[in-house]
């Protein structure tokens, strides 16, 4: 997600992101929320999560948010789609060659467009983008 930054003229950007050591260092500066973890597939940390969507979404007003990690992705973009008509875009891992992430597959109902690295990764997924290269 670094790589998408610094964000193009004009674009103003918030980030959710865990608030870890690395994480907060590397977007010193940038308007951010943190999210609740460990997650590891935890209910709670859903619900947590779940809640803080709503906060952000409520202050930020979105046209558009893009995640790649599920902590984020999955309150983000069923809150986002459902409550505050989003366009949402999933950027799938560029380990995952033949199957999607249980992320892409949970999200598959409120993603408008799937970025992946591979041709054969979400092939039977809508409104896939393939790029071969990062910036």
């Amino acid at each position: 997600m670094l790589a998408l930054l610094p964000q193009p003229e004009g674009v103003d950007i918030a980030i959710a992101t865990f608030l870890k050591p690395d994480a907060a260092s590397k977007i010193s500066g940038m308007r951010s929320y943190g999210l609740y973890w460990p997650t590891n597939r935890s209910v709670k940390a859903l619900l947590i999560n779940l809640k803080r969507a709503f906060s952000v979404l409520r202050r930020e007003r979105p046209e558009i948010i893009v995640s790649s990690g599920a902590a984020a992705a999955v309150p983000f973009f069923f809150a986002g789609k459902l409550f505050f008509d989003t366009k949402n875009v999933f950027i799938e891992c560029f380990d995952r060659v033949d199957n999607a992430t249980m992320t892409a597959r949970l999200t598959k109902p409120v993603t408008d467009l799937y970025v992946c690295q591979w041709d054969t990764q979400l092939t039977d997924y809508p409104h896939r983008e393939q790029v071969t290269r990062s910036r």
